[in-house]
């Protein structure tokens, strides 16, 4: 990633959620010894100045509360670091989940460029301009539905093809990916 581009970047892993189908806490999931949501933060560094943590806390990394609130999904996490992009001269965000221990580093290429942009079949892993806050702010008030899509419905991202990536659902993936890797 060349420096002036990754210097216009935040990173933002995505950490707020439940983990209802994984039984427990998955961020801190162990996958080769140490947790999933720093195999994530790790893989955004090598695209992103700067990293931080959304709807939780995780040294070394800032935490961000989910904005507006907490229990409102992945979107208040993207809220939060929107928010946070623009407040400290961030041009975009650089999503990932922190279930998304792997970012290969042609497909960040792919996402980082004119406008939205997320991978197909995989929301959270996204490239989001900085500019997008207050319209994700007015999505969050004036709409029920909270759900990714429809955040997706009303932004129209670049959707970007990508080989299937591993993505941490249930101790079976972990346990899966512990032993391919």
């Amino acid at each position: 990633m060349r420096d002036d581009i990754k210097q216009r970047i935040l990173g933002a892993v995505l950490a707020g959620g439940r983990a209802r189908r994984f039984g427990g806490d998955k961020a801190l999931a162990l996958l080769h010894g140490r947790p999933l949501i720093e195999h994530a933060a790790e893989a955004l560094a090598r695209h992103a100045a700067a990293i931080v943590i959304c709807g939780r806390t995780h040294e070394p990394y800032p935490g961000l509360a989910d904005r507006p609130g907490t229990d409102m999904g992945p979107l208040a996490g993207l809220n939060a670091a929107l928010h946070h992009a623009a407040e400290e001269g961030f041009e975009a965000v650089l999503t990932t989940g922190c279930d998304m221990p792997v970012l290969p580093d042609a497909l960040a290429q792919a996402l980082i460029g004119e406008g939205a942009a997320i991978v197909e079949g995989q929301y959270l892993l996204g490239y989001w301009p900085s500019a997008l806050a207050p319209k994700l702010d007015a999505h969050l008030r004036e709409n029920s539905d909270r759900s990714v899509r429809a955040w997706l419905a009303a932004v129209g991202p670049r959707q970007v093809a990508a080989s299937p990536l591993p993505n941490i659902n249930t101790p079976e993936d972990l346990e899966r990916l512990e032993n391919e890797s």
